[in-house]
């Protein structure tokens, strides 16, 4: 329902992206860790697991376990919005690009985030009371400052995903049922997230875990091989025409700002790739992207979660596909290998990309 018909009926996803049947073996292996260094030594050691696909369900490469189940987190927004998007919801508001993009954004709480965001509850005749998400601190250090200097404090519209829950209010006001309760498991509006996000899996929706989000609404959990499949199959669907699929990857990566904001790691990679590369954090070390040119999806979690580990290892990926502009741009470059400083400023180590059993630094190639 909330995918094209040529891709429910893709005969590549029945036999290698069902997990009943599971992935072929992966073509070739690469170890993603990141290894925190200091004084010539590891300190510090982060497994990373990995996943590469194709478009057709082909395992192309992975670290680790490549069929882990995880929380997909905020990387699941572009599908969430399915619904709305392809129900024709989403038109009937007369919302464009920007919506879109926030909808599908872990935005920085920004004056042109929280404004977009305080304008679609406008439309659909809500305030901001109406979100079920939490008001927190804005993501990005420039909201921050602009919030401070306005003197005012952090609202739901400045949680990170107020767009998405902008775009949940909206699809049961045109679905014509109740927005109480909209964040709840039972509730139409996840219900019609869950089955998105398993038909753009390749997954049985009683195979998916549902858990709640930091944001209060449905999470799911999948192995990483299908959250690379779901994004190889956005981008690909995208290629071929399928209208709301163009329409979310034109979004993201056209307005990258919206997706971020400034200084954020995904506007930060996808301004700089131009488009090519539609990019999607999540919280917990959780990174789901695509290769929009190749149709190649990827999905890594760093196993404890850390942030500082997340980063180097969606750049390493993406340098073994040529992916990555040249020169890159020195805000991502510094990201590659991070300096670790004393609280003096000087440079005591380094955050790389490497072999975590015998501690051998992944080099980023000028």
């Amino acid at each position: 329902m909330w995918i094209p018909d040529f891709l429910s009926k893709s005969p590549g996803t029945a036999s290698r992206g069902n997990a009943a049947d599971g992935f072929s073996p992966p073509e070739s292996t690469r170890r993603l860790d990141v290894v925190v260094t200091r004084g010539g030594l590891v300190e510090s050691r982060h497994r990373v697991h990995a996943a590469v696909v194709t478009a057709d369900g082909v395992l192309v490469e992975t670290s680790r376990d490549p069929e882990l189940p995880v929380w997909w987190r905020s990387c699941a927004k572009p599908f969430q919005v399915m619904p709305l998007l392809r129900s024709g919801g989403f038109d009937a508001l007369g919302w464009e690009s920007d919506e879109l993009a926030l909808a599908c954004a872990s935005h920085g709480g920004e004056p042109e985030h929280v404004r977009i965001a305080a304008r679609m509850l406008e439309q659909l005749g809500l305030e901001e009371g109406d979100l079920a998400c939490g008001a927190h601190e804005p993501l990005a250090a420039r909201g921050v400052r602009s919030l401070r200097e306005s003197g005012q404090r952090p609202t739901r519209l400045h949680n990170n995903c107020s767009g998405k829950h902008a775009a949940m209010l909206a699809r049961a006001r045109q679905s014509g049922i109740p927005t109480a309760g909209y964040q709840r498991a039972e509730h139409a509006v996840q219900q019609d997230c869950l089955q998105a996000v398993a038909e753009w899996a390749a997954l049985p929706s009683e195979r998916i875990g549902v858990g709640v989000d930091g944001c209060g609404v449905s999470v799911f959990a999948l192995p990483l091989a299908n959250m690379a499949l779901a994004y190889a199959r956005l981008v690909q669907a995208a290629a071929s025409g399928d209208a709301p699929s163009r329409r979310v990857v034109s979004a993201m990566t056209s307005q990258p700002f919206l997706v971020g904001g400034t200084e954020r790691f995904d506007t930060l990679l996808m301004e700089a790739c131009g488009g090519n590369v539609l990019c999607k954090i999540g919280a917990e070390g959780v990174h789901t992207f695509a290769l929009v040119d190749r149709g190649i999806g990827f999905a890594l979690k760093v196993e404890d979660g850390a942030a500082r580990a997340q980063y180097p290892a969606v750049l390493a990926l993406l340098a073994a596909y040529d992916a990555l502009p040249d020169p890159m741009p020195d805000a991502l470059r510094d990201l590659v290998q991070r300096t670790v400083r004393n609280t003096r400023g000087e440079s005591v180590g380094v955050i790389s990309v490497g072999d975590a059993d015998v501690g051998d630094v992944w080099e980023f190639e000028a």
